[in-house]
């Protein structure tokens, strides 16, 4: 069986798949993204837009932070925020606030042209007062998961691996596809 593409620039993503067990071939593409806060629906569009201009089955990801205090504000909009706020003053932002609670969200799909498939897969926690930690990217050091007094960026990978939402939404989706698709 033909492996699947992942269509992702950033290959931290893929790393943090390949260290669940998960196998596939890395693209790096641009891809249309919907402006949206569910990364959910956000990935059924970047599916779509992978397999029209790849024409092989394809796995896209797309994660996001939802803030409780915020209505679950920025979302999948995390990437845009970090990038024009910064992360020390997304954790400023909150200090008004007496809930600092958040779930990371990840989601994933595969298109092979005729079906979609989604995996989707959530962590509970909140948003530490400052960055903290020098692991990981993106956001990790500003999540830390419940009933953890660290931030994912504080972590060894292994320790991460066993509780984010990105091994959660893989996990759902190889049980959605046949065998051998994403994984050994």
């Amino acid at each position: 069986m033909q492996l699947a593409v992942f269509v992702t620039g950033r290959a931290e993503k893929a790393k943090e798949a390949e260290r669940l067990g998960f196998r596939f071939e890395r693209v790096a593409l641009d891809l249309d993204e919907i402006q949206e806060l569910d990364p959910a629906r956000i990935v059924e569009s970047k599916a779509r837009d992978a397999w029209a201009r790849i024409g092989r089955p394809v796995l896209v990801e797309d994660s996001g932070l939802a803030i409780h205090a915020w209505g679950g504000f920025p979302g999948a909009l995390v990437k845009w925020l970090e990038k024009s706020a910064g992360l020390e003053k997304i954790a400023r932002m909150l200090d008004g606030f007496p809930d600092r609670s958040a779930t990371a969200t990840c989601a994933v799909a595969w298109f092979d042209g005729t079906t979609l498939a989604r995996g989707l897969g959530q962590c509970p926690g909140s948003i530490a007062e400052s960055p903290r930690g020098s692991g990981g990217f993106g956001w990790d050091s500003l999540f830390v998961p419940e009933g953890l007094g660290r931030t994912f960026a504080e972590m060894p990978a292994e320790e991460k691996d066993r509780i984010s939402h990105r091994r959660r939404a893989w996990e759902d989706l190889a049980r959605r596809l046949p065998e051998g698709v994403v994984s050994p």
